[in-house]
């Protein structure tokens, strides 16, 4: 972290993923995301969407979530884990291949696969959490998640038939937290940004009885409670393609819809 701080604070350099940490558990011990009420200046600077992404989720769970989906592995972490309401769920967490990180003496259990096609029952979960993971369903997923070449695809609604299987597994009276990249649209290889066309459809695809979304944007001073028409113009910085650090220290997507879908 000295190094970190000497260096500017710069995303993606030594001590990043220290302060990412430090925020983000900040955020959701204090329940920075809990209503609507604004963010402090600076918040989450030089900090990826998961500075707001998971403090919202967290902000959303109920006292006893019950049986719980993470679909794509967003809170596969001991610090999120150990941290409640989480730590009072029976988790499963489902992704394409196996991370490094596993929790299975905390009872925690592990499926792979395609989010696409589970072999869950029907209306077997209380939630499905799905945090920055359908923008990638139906591209390129060799790059960081799987070796596997059949997953290098390229249709940019592979998001879709998810979606509809997110809906199939939740209980009558359950709860689907999706967030995505939100702001310039655009299909870059392994990930897509979403705009409003994209999110309709999305809405349209789960078909839920009721629907709220909350936006954020980033921006020099970092993230802020935001509008869709705030968020337009917004471009994802992608450290993957060797581009150099933004003047706004932007570590990943600058706009972010965080949705909550009630079956």
């Amino acid at each position: 972290m000295p190094l970190y701080v000497a260096r500017g604070q710069r995303p993606w350099t030594p001590g990043y993923y220290t302060a990412k940490k430090r925020a983000i558990c900040y955020a959701i011990d204090s329940g920075l995301l809990r209503g609507n009420t604004a963010l402090p200046l600076r918040y989450g600077r030089g900090i990826d969407e998961r500075a707001v992404e998971l403090p919202w989720v967290f902000a959303q769970l109920p006292e006893r979530p019950g049986k719980v989906l993470d679909a794509g592995s967003a809170l596969n972490y001991g610090y999120l884990l150990e941290r409640a309401p989480l730590n009072r769920a029976n988790l499963t967490i489902m992704t394409l291949a196996p991370e490094k990180r596993c929790f299975w003496h905390r009872s925690i259990s592990y499926v792979f696969g395609d989010l696409r096609r589970t072999d869950f029952c029907d209306g077997i979960f209380d939630i499905v959490i799905s945090v920055s993971t359908i923008e990638h369903i139906g591209l390129d997923n060799t790059l960081l998640y799987t070796g596997d070449t059949s997953k290098k695809e390229s249709d940019p609604l592979g998001f879709v038939p998810a979606i509809r299987e997110y809906r199939r597994l939740l209980k009558p009276g359950g709860t689907c937290l999706v967030t995505v990249p939100y702001g310039c649209p655009g299909v870059h290889g392994w990930y897509q940004v979403f705009d409003a066309g994209l999110v309709q459809r999305l809405i349209e695809a789960f078909q839920p009885k009721d629907c709220s979304i909350d936006y954020f944007g980033y921006d020099a001073q970092g993230w802020h409670r935001a509008t869709p028409a705030d968020l337009a113009g917004a471009v994802f910085y992608d450290v993957h393609n060797g581009e150099p650090c933004a003047n706004d220290f932007a570590a990943g997507a600058r706009g972010v819809a965080c949705l909550k879908l009630r079956v």
